[in-house]
């Protein structure tokens, strides 16, 4: 009997802590920030299935070189841990590059996050010569933003 008022209140202490646990930290998304990509690869591709996230600001940024090259930037989009945008560039009806001008980096894992995937999702839209990527498990939402915001570029490009 002398126990039970002790493991009542531990129990409560306990149940609260595990609701106001946020392994993420705060949800601090902002426009502007990013993660810059480091390079072009292929690799293999499935297409992402499911609702991309909200978009949430046009970039309608397109231009033509002389060569016949074209650059376009797609929408920035809300990924829900932050914004997704890419540039692409086209030559011969071909995506020659692709840059991340922004990406999920509101916190450290967010950050470490994009950091690790961005070479993969780039690989991937690469060989697939299209938006039509398969994103990479444990960062769907910056995969379908990723996804989203090549798409809106390839659409300013005719592609």
């Amino acid at each position: 009997m002398k126990r039970t008022p002790l493991v009542a209140i531990s129990t409560l202490a306990g149940v609260a802590g595990v609701l106001l646990f946020n392994p993420s930290g705060p949800n601090l998304t902002a426009a502007g920030k990013g993660v810059a990509p480091k390079s072009t690869t292929t690799g293999t591709t499935q297409p992402i299935t499911g609702t991309p996230a909200t978009t949430t600001s046009s970039g309608t940024k397109t231009a033509t070189t002389s060569s016949g090259t074209k650059t376009a930037t797609g929408q920035a989009v809300d990924a829900r841990y932050g914004y997704v945008q890419v540039q692409v560039t086209v030559a011969g009806g071909k995506i020659t590059g692709i840059t991340a001008l922004q990406l999920p980096n509101s916190d450290g894992r967010s950050m470490q996050i994009s950091q690790a995937v961005e070479p993969m999702l780039l690989q991937q839209a690469m060989q697939a010569q299209s938006a039509k990527i398969s994103g990479i498990s444990g960062a769907t939402y910056t995969s379908m933003g990723y996804a989203q915001s090549l798409q809106s570029a390839l659409d300013q490009l005719g592609l």
